[in-house]
């Protein structure tokens, strides 16, 4: 029912004091293996696409020309410079179950569209497979041309389509990475999970949780696979552990029996819970987390490529698929990286907004929540 988050300030209002102890985060050595960006050092990275309404790219903006909103709260913004020069470490996820099996073929030969993509900069390339399971067909590695002639081998696998597992197992992947690269991540799948052992919240927590844009290429999910899917998913955070029943009629923090469903009859956790539909900023943090839960279940491509500020697109063959992948070689190094230091680090998931002031001729994509962990 609640997206059930810590509270770092003090809650007077329900009589409790939540007491969060600050995280010191250390600069990690650029080559250090296990290192990571993002919220993981209390910065969170907002790639950006600028353009006019006939669709060229805007590339005249500053900092002061965007305002950020975390959970509803204005944020203070700064322009990384020249993210397109860093290195860049880029998993390609390739669905070879289900319906991704007969198009396999249309990936082969992707040696200078990956070239283009990656743009003359030190480069690590992964390629992860999956059916009703992930396998890492390639680890981490310079050459293009080698990871290109892995997906050009795939083999058609099982029946399944397990899309959640394959993109929490690619990003913990990436999560390994050194600091100093940048992140993204190529889905080439159907739109409806099928088979999935990962949690709706597990997949959101790992999509979300470090600075890693998705780029998505979809074929759509046969009519039997969106009727099956939908039969199993009655509401929009059934796959999760937050139930929909609602309070009972003496409100948030009546002391009636199972008052609060979620609490267990646990009082702390009730006065948390109550306290999320309460304090506006953790209102809208729910309110997104059912919406990504949400637009997961209906067509998981889309919502990740809008969720960590990637790019969505459809494909029928080998032909669109170039055509869209031409799309975002010229879009991925043209992009703004807005960073900044979230003033209200509670866990869970957040919602971004972000927008341009005064300037409605032009339109913007970017990232649309972060995820940021209790253990942080």
């Amino acid at each position: 029912m609640l997206l059930r988050v810590s509270i770092v300030s003090s809650v007077l209002l329900l009589a409790l004091v939540l007491t969060a102890s600050a995280q010191e985060h250390g600069h990690a050595s650029d080559d250090a293996a296990q290192s990571t960006i993002a919220v993981r050092s209390d910065l969170v990275l907002v790639p950006a696409f600028v353009k006019t309404r006939h669709g060229e790219l805007v590339f005249s903006l500053t900092a002061e020309d965007f305002a950020l909103t975390d959970n509803g709260v204005p944020q203070r913004l700064h322009l990384e410079p020249d993210t397109d020069s860093q290195p860049l470490a880029l998993a390609v996820v390739v669905q070879t179950g289900g319906l991704g099996a007969s198009h396999l073929g249309d990936y082969r030969g992707l040696e200078a569209a990956l070239e283009a993509l990656i743009g003359a900069v030190p480069h690590r390339v992964s390629v992860i497979s999956f059916d009703r399971r992930a396998h890492l067909e390639q680890a981490f590695d310079p050459d293009t041309d080698k990871a290109a002639g892995v997906i050009s081998g795939l083999e058609p696998g099982d029946k399944g389509a397990a899309i959640l597992d394959g993109l929490v197992f690619a990003t913990a992947q990436l999560a390994k990475q050194p600091a100093r690269y940048r992140r993204a991540l190529i889905l080439f799948s159907e739109t409806i999970d099928s088979g999935s052992q990962a949690s709706l919240d597990e997949a959101l927590r790992a999509i979300d949780d470090t600075n890693t844009a998705i780029y998505s290429f979809a074929l759509s999910s046969t009519k039997a696979a969106l009727k099956q899917e939908g039969a199993k998913l009655p509401n929009p955070v059934s796959r999760t552990k937050y139930s929909a029943t609602p309070y009972k009629s003496g409100g948030c923090m009546s002391r009636e029996p199972d008052a609060d469903p979620d609490s267990h009859g646990d009082r702390t956790v009730q006065a948390l819970d109550c306290a999320n539909d309460l304090l506006p900023p953790l209102r809208i943090a729910r309110l997104a987390y059912i919406a990504a839960v949400d637009g997961m279940q209906k067509n998981v491509p889309e919502t990740v490529a809008k969720l960590t500020g990637g790019e969505y697109f459809g494909f029928k063959d080998s032909r669109s698929l170039r055509q869209s992948l031409s799309a975002i070689s010229n879009d991925l190094p043209n992009r703004y990286v807005l960073s900044f230091q979230p003033s209200s680090p509670h866990p869970g998931l957040h919602a971004l907004s972000l927008s341009l002031k005064d300037r409605q001729e032009f339109v913007i994509k970017a990232r649309g929540a972060y995820w940021l962990d209790a253990s942080r």
